[in-house]
């Protein structure tokens, strides 16, 4: 009946030991995945204002300028 026992309890070790294994290799899966997301939208958001300031520079370029009436 002890071997018994000692078996039991090697065994539910085992399955916790596995068990946790488990549960953090799909933590870290969901973990680099959280990551690659916003890697991703950093890039897309980057791209979008890039554009914009090259579009902007563009505009300021060619908008035509206000001259002043001088006073005579």
């Amino acid at each position: 009946m002890a071997d018994d026992t000692k078996e039991r309890k090697w065994a539910e070790a085992q399955f916790k030991k596995e068990e946790r294994a488990t549960e953090g290799a799909k933590a870290m899966s969901e973990y680099k995945a959280e990551r690659e997301a916003e890697r991703a939208k950093t890039e897309r958001l980057k791209a979008l204002r890039l554009t914009k300031e090259a579009s902007d520079k563009i505009a300021k370029r060619t908008a035509p300028t206000k001259r002043r009436l001088s006073a005579t």
